[in-house]
């Protein structure tokens, strides 16, 4: 018994370890190419970039349709039997495959609409490519198997490929265009590599009824719907500030959103860590220890970032966006409330299949998140600090009600 302890420890410690080395690289990497690209790019051509990037995280989401979560959970509900896996792989690429063709006609109404994207027309479906290559990357099959490590190295494999072109290759607004390319280059050579590796594992895709397909996608869709909403916060925001705000307003709101998602980043190994694992386990104990050791980090992480917002800023964007720096030391609170969200959304409340109740939490919120848009819209105050104060507001909507609902099923998990 204790020896079985001690390895469930060991494998949980690898994923948390494996995936920050990934999240720290998914710091890294853009920070590097953050500061190079502002500098190379007027501030408009990299508004276009901020916004397009934006954009493709709909995109994202609606290929991907919660199956990194309920895909995950498939896999390990498979119990490593090579067929079974073969089937759960086949039927979600088909099911990707006509999630990534719906996503892209609406890409294509929105092109129509958008002035901004009607305007960069190629360089916005250039982008769609590196999207849609993610269906071939079977991230929910290494996280169901707890096998972290090759995430890690597929996405080292991919962005090492796209970032070292960026910086060979890119050098002023005439060479915008190659940046999506490159990122398609970099997802290309990843699947390659991920085939590979599924081939060793002796696992091959085998593709089920069509019928089977749907009921997949059906089964996936309260997932999708929790995902879509989690995300709606940043993407809505940019797409309504690239309606009625100038390209200058979306840059300097890119390049904050833009830190706020890489300290965010660094939050997911914790949540994708430890998903599976409490699958399993639904441990209150590694829940507790989870918290005890990251609150006095987050109250440090945000200190800092408080103090220093005119550094931090002059160092990742340059003397031109020196002026968003108010905008950063108003995020700490959001940044906090992200932490504690995610933390009691899936790796909690989904270990014990309050699937639901978790989507509603991320429901309730977007409802904040709508009338507060509305309301400030009739105000007439639709400006970066209102859309900041009305983020951090829907984020901590999401965390107090997750909080109550842990509070109540807490029977549910082993103490």
């Amino acid at each position: 018994m204790i020896i079985i302890k001690l390895k469930e420890k060991k494998t949980v410690t690898n994923n948390i370890v494996m995936l920050y080395v990934m999240n720290l690289t998914q710091l890294v990497l853009p920070l590097l190419t953050f500061p190079y690209l502002t500098r190379v790019l007027s501030v408009s051509n990299y508004g276009v970039l901020s916004y397009v990037k934006s954009l493709m995280t709909y995109t994202i989401i609606i290929i991907e349709f919660g199956y990194l979560l309920s895909g995950t959970k498939d896999i390990v509900e498979a119990k490593e039997d090579p067929q079974k896996i073969g089937l759960i792989l086949g039927r979600i690429t088909v099911a990707k495959i006509l999630l990534a063709f719906i996503a892209f006609i609406v890409l294509l109404i929105m092109i129509i609409f958008v002035p901004l994207l009607h305007q960069h027309i190629t360089f916005t479906i250039l982008s769609f490519f590196s999207p849609f290559l993610t269906i071939f990357l079977f991230d929910y099959l290494f996280r169901g198997l707890e096998r972290m490590y090759l995430i890690t190295y597929r996405y080292l494999i991919m962005k090492g490929i796209s970032t070292s072109c960026i910086f060979m290759f890119i050098h002023n607004n005439s060479q915008m265009l190659l940046i999506p390319l490159f990122d398609t280059l970099g997802t290309t050579m990843s699947i390659i590599w991920v085939f590979h590796e599924v081939k060793k594992m002796g696992i091959k895709l085998r593709f089920d009824s069509f019928k089977a397909v749907l009921y997949s996608i059906r089964e996936s869709f309260t997932y999708f719907i929790s995902d879509i909403v989690s995300t709606i916060f940043n993407a809505l925001n940019t797409l309504l500030i690239g309606i009625y705000l100038d390209s200058s307003s979306v840059a300097y709101w890119g390049v904050i959103m833009t830190l706020i998602t890489a300290v965010q980043s660094m939050y997911t190994p914790i949540s994708d860590g430890i998903y599976p694992h409490m699958l399993q386990t639904k441990s209150l104990k590694l829940l507790r220890k989870i918290i005890i050791i990251f609150t006095p980090l987050l109250a440090l992480g945000g200190s800092v970032t408080f103090s220093g917002s005119k550094v931090i800023m002059l160092l990742i964007g340059g003397q031109k966006y020196l002026v968003a720096s108010p905008y950063l030391r108003m995020c700490v609170p959001l940044l906090i409330f992200s932490f504690f969200s995610m933390l009691f959304g899936w790796p909690t409340l989904g270990a014990i299949r309050k699937v639901r109740e978790t989507t509603f939490t991320s429901i309730l919120a977007a409802c904040v998140q709508v009338v507060g848009l509305i309301f400030i819209s009739i105000l007439n105050c639709f400006n970066i600090p209102s859309i900041i104060i009305l983020r951090t507001v829907t984020e901590g909507t999401i965390t107090f009600s997750r909080l109550l609902l842990v509070y109540k099923f807490k029977s549910l998990f082993d103490k």
